[in-house]
């Protein structure tokens, strides 16, 4: 356990550094164990305050914290935020010329950092171990530790040598801290990383910020204009596309609708790819149109929505992904489309790829749950914290099946003519095929294979063709029927429809209606009662000191310690000191400028009334 004065230094170490006045659960448990020396595990979500679980210890144990992270391109940026506040921070990677890996390994060895921050590719080089033992460290903290998960979507093979770190380092405390991590994932960390005497700290999953809202692909593209048009027309966000060809399409139609839009996937050069990333992070306002290439530890605050065309493969990519959005506890949206198509074709890219037969039923396994996620009819959030053994025991109030609860129907009739329909022809064709049999359309394939013969040829005409290839997805997603990728999309059945096709079950399926908007408790960031005028002052100054010292934004200020200083109206210094997010080194860097600002603002107010 720390002693008390270590405690003190903890906290003393938020306030006048950080700018925070208190830690958030869990965090001071986490600081005391990792500056007591121990080991930990944590999970906490995205904007939860995973950072400052090791960069507060980092400052209060002597020595250098070293920060394993995959996200080269990201270095800068959390390299650049620190030393806004005053940290000795620097990073080692391959963006790098050679004296400037001399003057850092320099500084490192001469006790001048706090924190390095270095890529586990080339942490795992003995240059790199020789190095850091002849250094005197005061923890390894290991971002990003999911990517030590084979089942996970962000495996990364270096981390699978990161548990060197306690066999040459033995006496160095180490942190592995990770936003998605299920049972079965935490469970590999700690064997991966031999983290078994770590304490492990779950902070939980809930978002409660983020509104969750997913509906079945109609005219896609249209969907997401209206989307951004209607409720974010001036924001940063991101949209997912499963391709980089609907990466590059996307972004170049949304250009053309008039949105600051920029394409992001692999195939890019890596040269573009930088310069795409880096205007998202310091420009305001501007679209990320990406594959899933882009945004792992991602720390934009203000990004107000995530919104997928395609459907993510597993709920531990939707979840990492929607995370994105709303890390400065504002509102924000996680927006998706979805169809069947995108199960065929993930379902395709699975049996495609080259991973072992255990993989790829776990993998079919995950997918089946994010389809079932997408066809929930009750709370969403409630089913997503499931997912991750975590507990809501109330509707979040916060989702679309919350806002708009979901119209069912009894569709135990149309299920067993759907599964019969199947069977009877011989489990060999897709949902198209099996519709025109319901229907009674005598296709010249469906004359051909003499399926106008059939019983259930014509015994469906009381749906359309939409609402059979709904009740067909549904069946899909909770598991009555499979996709048979060896038969292109082949419709199977499975053991679980058998009391449905005896009659002894009862099915309700969810009514698909044309999409309309979420009746929203909240809109936007920005709350009823602000003064606009002022806080686009404060955005104006914000902006241009950013640009002055080419940072993003809100590496000077956050848009929550923006919104608390329109809220306060801080009079002085003192006053400004108590902000959260304005530490002793932003107040004496920025506080007389922001002051002055809100001076101006409320002068200009008094004249005009």
């Amino acid at each position: 356990m720390t002693d008390t004065r270590t405690a003190t230094a903890a906290l003393t170490t938020l306030q006048t550094v950080f700018g925070y006045e208190q830690f958030r659960a869990h965090q001071q448990d986490i600081v005391d164990t990792v500056i007591a020396g121990g080991d930990a595990l944590v999970l906490m979500p995205t904007g939860g305050g995973k950072s400052l679980c090791y960069q507060v210890p980092a400052l209060v144990r002597p020595g250098c914290a070293v920060v394993i992270s995959p996200l080269i391109a990201l270095m800068q940026d959390q390299v650049d935020t620190l030393r806004q506040l005053g940290v000795r921070a620097s990073f080692l990677n391959s963006s790098l010329a050679m004296e400037e890996v001399v003057a850092v390994e320099r500084a490192l060895l001469s006790g001048e950092l706090d924190l390095l921050y270095i890529a586990p590719e080339r942490l795992i080089q003995e240059r790199s171990l020789a190095l850091l033992e002849r250094a005197h460290l005061a923890l390894f903290a290991i971002d990003e530790a999911h990517c030590v998960s084979q089942w996970g979507h962000d495996f990364r093979a270096d981390y699978l040598q990161l548990s060197l770190l306690h066999e040459r380092f033995p006496s160095v405390p180490r942190i592995a801290l990770t936003a998605t991590a299920d049972a079965r994932t935490r469970a590999e960390i700690v064997q991966r990383l031999d983290l078994g005497q770590a304490r492990q700290f779950v902070a939980g999953f809930d978002r409660p910020n983020i509104c969750y809202r997913i509906s079945l692909k109609q005219s896609p593209r249209q969907q997401l204009l209206r989307f951004l048009r209607d409720e974010h027309p001036e924001d940063a966000g991101i949209v997912y596309c499963l391709s980089r060809n609907k990466v590059e399409e996307t972004a170049a139609w949304l250009c053309e609708q008039g949105f600051n839009a920029l394409p992001y996937h692999a195939g890019l050069d890596a040269r573009l790819r930088a310069t795409h990333q880096s205007r998202f992070l310091r420009e305001e306002g501007l679209v990320m149109v990406a594959t899933i290439a882009f945004g792992m530890g991602i720390d934009k605050p203000d990004v107000r929505f995530v919104a997928h065309l395609d459907m993510p493969k597993t709920i531990e990519a939707y979840y990492q992904e929607t995370g994105r959005a709303g890390r400065d506890g504002q509102p924000a949206d996680a927006w998706m489309v979805y169809g069947l198509q995108d199960v065929i074709k993930l379902r395709q890219m699975m049996e495609g790829s080259e991973g072992s037969e255990e993989h790829k039923r776990a993998e079919q396994q995950r997918l089946n749950a994010m389809l079932g996620l997408c066809e929930i009819t009750s709370c969403r959030r409630q089913a997503l914290l499931h997912y991750f053994g975590d507990h809501l025991p109330g509707a979040c109030g916060n989702c679309d099946t919350c806002l708009n609860p979901v119209d069912t129907w009894n569709g135990t009739e149309a299920a067993q003519k759907a599964l019969s329909a199947t069977y009877r022809t011989g489990q060999r064709f897709g949902v198209n095929h099996l519709v025109d049999v319901l229907r009674g359309n005598a296709t010249e394939r469906v004359t051909q294979l003499r399926h106008d013969e059939l019983p259930t040829f014509g015994v469906g005409q009381d749906l359309d063709g939409n609402q059979w290839r709904s009740v067909f997805r549904q069946l899909v997603a909770r598991g009555y029927l499979s996709v048979d990728m060896e038969r292109h999309g082949a419709l199977r059945l499975q053991e679980k429809c058998r009391p449905l096709l005896r009659g002894e079950e009862q099915l309700d399926l969810r009514r698909d209606q044309p999409q309309k908007a979420a009746k929203r408790q909240t809109k936007g960031a920005l709350p009823e009662d602000i003064d606009v005028g002022l806080w686009e002052a404060l955005r104006n100054c914000r902006r241009e000191l950013a640009e002055a010292q080419g940072v993003p934004p809100y590496i000077i200020f956050n848009d929550r310690t923006l919104l608390e200083m329109c809220d306060t109206l801080p009079e002085s210094l003192a006053d400004m000191a108590h902000i959260n997010g304005v530490g002793e080194r932003k107040l004496d860097k920025y506080g007389a400028d922001f002051l002055n600002v809100i001076r101006r603002h409320l002068a200009a107010s008094t004249t005009s009334a």
